[in-house]
């Protein structure tokens, strides 16, 4: 038997929303599992790169046993229902750029898992799903939207547990990616955050995510282009991307601009807009990466309500 499961990328923390806040994108990466029946054909991961990210050394390091993520949430899911893996084939074709910011590990994780849980009929549910994908993940701000779609926000409890709230996006508000084409990865964009902030900061971020969800629902301009402002991890990060503070500083000024933010650990940056030329925007970031001598992909997007999707099964 096999499954294919198709999974939006995720911008995640959307300013100061650290590790809790995330939307989904039209971009797509499918997962297909398969359960094959020759006994002692172990496991097999295929990963199928769009072209623009061939190159990528990131693609060449990741693993091909039972340390892929993918193997991860399905050895989870098959653990919590009293079994282990068998022979599986697991492809993986990327369309989501990896190590840019934009969710493409918790794609492969969602979609491993939903794919692994329609195999055997559902077994766990949604709620069960969104547990095991952020206990691989290690945080829900990517895998819940990657699975239910929309603005999402979601909260890791003490107890293990993840609680979620869906938000409506308005649909007069743009979103631009501006996606670079150098590679960073989680780990050394989470190793310039100090493990403890000063406590005037943690007040400044909860206060503008309270404001940033009453601008979400309200579709409140005013409060939005406040709300995105945030001092935990974009004031360190920063750094590590040429040209961020420039495109911010070219941007923020821009009436139609709501704001522009760091998606999830970056590079990649979020522009959010309202009757604004996106094209303008597109300009604006090329012309600043460009005297860094760095290219970009950006394109104008809707905010993908539908999360991952079952494609298939035979």
């Amino acid at each position: 038997m096999k499954v294919s499961v198709r999974v939006p990328a995720t911008s995640a923390n959307l300013g100061p929303g650290f590790d809790c806040f995330g939307l989904a994108l039209p971009i797509y990466n499918t997962i297909t599992i398969e359960e094959t029946v020759l006994p002692g054909s172990g496991i097999e991961i295929n990963i199928i790169a769009n072209s623009n990210d061939a190159g990528s050394s990131f693609i060449e390091d990741i693993p091909r046993d039972e340390n892929n993520l993918a193997y991860k949430a399905i050895e989870l899911l098959y653990n919590s229902i009293g079994q282990e893996p068998s022979e599986l084939k697991i492809n993986i074709q990327t369309e989501i750029p990896i190590t840019r910011g934009l969710g493409s590990s918790a794609s492969v994780i969602v979609g491993a898992l939903l794919a692994a849980n329609k195999l055997h009929g559902f077994p766990a549910d949604e709620t069960a799903l969104i547990s095991i994908a952020t206990e691989v993940e290690g945080h829900p701000d990517n895998v819940t939207p990657a699975i239910v779609g929309g603005v999402v926000f979601s909260s890791l409890e003490e107890d293990g547990s993840v609680i979620y709230r869906k938000l409506k996006w308005p649909q007069e508000w743009d979103l631009t990616v501006c996606i670079p084409d150098f590679e960073l990865s989680t780990s050394i964009s989470r190793s310039v955050i100090p493990k403890e902030i000063p406590l005037h900061d943690a007040v400044y971020n909860l206060k503008h995510s309270a404001m940033l969800i009453h601008a979400i629902e309200t579709a409140d301009e005013e409060f939005m282009v406040r709300a995105l402002n945030d001092k935990i991890h974009q004031p360190y990060r920063i750094k590590l991307i040429p040209g961020m503070t420039e495109i911010m500083d070219k941007l923020k000024n821009e009436q139609g601009i709501l704001g522009c933010v760091l998606s999830g650990a970056g590079p990649t940056l979020l522009v959010i807009s309202k009757n604004y030329n996106t094209e303008k925007i597109k300009s604006s970031v090329k012309e600043i990466w460009d005297g860094f001598g760095i290219s970009a992909d950006v394109r104008t997007l809707k905010v993908e309500e539908q999360g991952a999707v079952i494609l298939e099964q035979n």
